[in-house]
């Protein structure tokens, strides 16, 4: 995979996906949402977006659909969740922060959908905190 200077690169945990992506599109967030939570089996996802059309992906991701407009894609191997995909916006393509190489490059600047948040988690880092999507 040939990277170019400013892309974000990562994988999933055994490797058998990686891909290569410009920079995020719209400021990364930490999604609270019932299905994140469930899709990653953490209390939070941190996600960016990013161009679909400019992202190169290597390997097979599996693809889930878990609500009518959501497609999420995780590696069939090891079971990595790696992608959001929603369909009233194609051109966009979100991936989760931790799979990157290196996590440090995207930093969350919001909490999302904290209304679905388990009643324990209270993000208490001082980011701005949503009950559903941010607003427009």
């Amino acid at each position: 995979m040939a990277i170019e200077p400013g892309d974000l690169c990562g994988g999933c945990l055994c490797g058998a996906i990686r891909y290569r992506t410009p920079l995020p599109k719209l400021t990364p967030t930490l999604c609270h949402c019932a299905s994140c939570r469930r899709a990653a089996g953490a209390h939070a996802v941190g996600l960016f977006t990013v161009d679909r059309e400019r992202t190169v992906i290597e390997g097979q991701v599996t693809e889930f659909q878990s609500s009518a407009k959501v497609v999420r894609g995780f590696c069939g191997r090891c079971g990595s969740a790696l992608t959001y995909l929603h369909a009233d916006w194609p051109a966009d393509l979100s991936f989760t922060i931790a799979t990157l190489d290196d996590p440090s490059w995207i930093a969350p600047v919001d909490h999302t959908w904290m209304a679905d948040a388990a009643g324990w988690d209270i993000p208490s880092d001082g980011l701005p905190q949503f009950l559903h999507d941010r607003p427009p």
